[in-house]
């Protein structure tokens, strides 16, 4: 068994989608498996608060694919990738854990939903959505966006 793990793309930012029917165009399930995470937001426009999609990580597409210098290759001559993240030489992985973390947040269509909280004075306990049981303190909150920035603990 070929042991595949998440690499980070550099991509045009805007174009995340583009590159990744790029990439499901030239490579198998079998060879390379892109992700454009996503999440969902509200945004006001004119009064009116919307649901909106905005890219995770703007300018960047995960892989996961086992790197051999013949599959390094294959990706950089994709005309619509700037490169793959690397150190001088070597491509560098994404560690686990982070890519635990953003592949539980992430449904099979690759958005992060909202989370719904109790607030108990500053500390905040998730009770629907993607993080749902984790409790965190309540850094900042914006009303006017609908918005908190919470710490997980």
């Amino acid at each position: 068994m070929i042991y595949m793990k998440w690499y980070a793309l550099f991509v045009k930012s805007g174009e995340e989608d583009y590159v990744k029917l790029w990439l499901e165009k030239f490579f198998t399930q079998e060879e390379l498996r892109p992700l454009v995470p996503k999440r969902k937001i509200p945004e006001r426009k004119q009064g009116v608060v919307r649901d909106t999609i905005k890219t995770l990580f703007p300018g960047y597409v995960l892989i996961n694919t086992h790197m051999t210098s013949e599959m390094y290759y294959r990706i950089k001559n994709i005309p619509v990738i700037f490169n793959v993240l690397k150190t001088e030489v070597y491509p560098v992985n994404v560690r686990d854990e982070e890519m635990d973390l953003i592949l539980a947040l992430t449904r099979e269509d690759e958005v992060i939903d909202y989370s719904h909280i109790f607030f108990e004075g500053k500390k905040v306990v998730v009770a629907r959505g993607p993080l749902k049981g984790l409790e965190g303190i309540i850094l900042n909150y914006d009303k006017r966006k609908q918005r908190i920035k919470v710490q997980v603990e």
